[in-house]
């Protein structure tokens, strides 16, 4: 089975992350799509991320009710910072019959010559790359890279993040029961919530 890995903060997911998600799924490359949730990106601050935790919960209520997405904590369990390799290779070692992708934007896909041990994952994992705007995928680093047309929503998290500090509507930007679950909770209301 391909089981496209989909790293990131989520902090917190949105519709831009799920219509991702489901045009890869559609687009049959991959017969699952796992949402590793990253407790600390190496290459991100950690100010302003909310716990783990709960981001994690808010991705597991986001695909509730698709089988074929799931939440993952796996780097929950491995040392910080979380570095892809560590986490390929553990989850390689727990599913050795499984085939690993890894999903990326062309803006990370430009970077990924920087992360630790990159000539391993090169060598060894497909990359999936969906498009975002003025980030031409101009070097392919020769990994073996699909490049999917996924549409292009210009929603981030950060711009989420302010718009609640602001006391701005985020309907429509995210599903609304990660909008409940974020407004029941009071999450992103302060200007540093509590690392992961």
């Amino acid at each position: 089975m391909n089981i496209g890995l989909y790293f990131g903060s989520f902090n917190p997911i949105h519709n831009g992350h799920l219509i991702i998600a489901n045009h890869i799924l559609n687009a049959g490359i991959v017969n699952e799509i796992w949402f590793v949730v990253s407790p600390q990106n190496p290459f991100k601050n950690t100010a302003g991320l909310l716990n783990q935790n709960h981001r994690l919960n808010l991705v597991k209520i986001a695909i509730e009710g698709e089988p074929k997405m799931k939440a993952s904590n796996i780097e929950f369990k491995l040392p910080l910072p979380s570095y892809t390799i560590n986490t390929l290779t553990y989850l390689q070692e727990k599913n050795p019959k499984q085939k690993f992708l890894i999903i990326m934007g062309s803006d990370g896909f430009q970077n990924l010559h920087k992360w630790k041990n990159a000539e391993a994952i090169i060598a060894n994992y497909a990359v999936i790359i969906y498009k975002r705007p003025g980030f031409e995928i101009t070097e392919t680093h020769e990994a073996n890279i699909t490049v999917v047309d996924a549409p292009l929503l210009e929603i981030s998290s950060t711009h989420i993040r302010k718009l609640i500090k602001d006391k701005k509507s985020i309907r429509f930007l995210l599903p609304d029961i990660v909008k409940e679950e974020i407004e029941k909770n009071n999450y992103y209301k302060s200007s540093l919530e509590n690392p992961a």
